[in-house]
């Protein structure tokens, strides 16, 4: 990958991809099944700056799969319960299901570009073209990445500071 984006670079172009961020150890049961669904938090991700599509599990492959094939069919295995699958992406209801957590971001190509490009001249309104001359990144998938991790952390705490005070309430009955 790294020499394909050299390749493109050297091309005067950017290139986008996808960062994948993954969450372990969360408790089952933890997020909302209506209102504020766990996936539909995640979905806010599309607010970080180049992300332009955002699934979760096996996201947009669904849509080629039948019921069989997607549902996370359950099993109990060692008197705990196991999943023959994730294509939820360890969500099912806006609710945690103890599997891993899995988000993936569509990052689009750095618009920055030294490839002339079809433009307008905004005092005349004639066309014109505009080649950048300045430094650019190649790709903004490095710098998405971090970013997309600390938004899924704060969105799980946020979450997990509910679910222990919904569940402190349980115990206390």
């Amino acid at each position: 990958m790294y020499e394909r984006i050299l390749e493109i670079t050297r091309a005067g172009d950017s290139s986008g991809g996808v960062v994948e961020v993954v969450a372990t150890g969360v408790p089952a049961g933890m997020g909302e099944p209506v209102f504020k669904k766990l996936d539909g938090e995640f979905g806010r991700m599309l607010s970080i700056g180049a992300v332009k599509a955002v699934e979760s599990g096996a996201g947009y492959a669904v849509k080629d799969m039948t019921g069989s094939q997607c549902n996370d069919q359950m099993f109990a295995k060692d008197g705990k319960v196991t999943f023959g699958s994730n294509n939820a992406g360890g969500i099912t209801g806006g609710l945690a299901t103890g599997q891993d957590i899995v988000v993936r971001l569509a990052v689009k190509p750095t618009p920055t570009i030294a490839k002339p490009q079809h433009t307008i001249d905004k005092v005349s309104l004639e066309n014109a073209e505009l080649a950048a001359v300045t430094r650019r990144d190649p790709t903004i998938v490095p710098r998405v990445w971090p970013v997309a991790e600390a938004f899924m952390a704060i969105i799980l705490l946020d979450h997990y500071m509910q679910h222990v005070a919904f569940q402190s309430l349980i115990k206390n009955k």
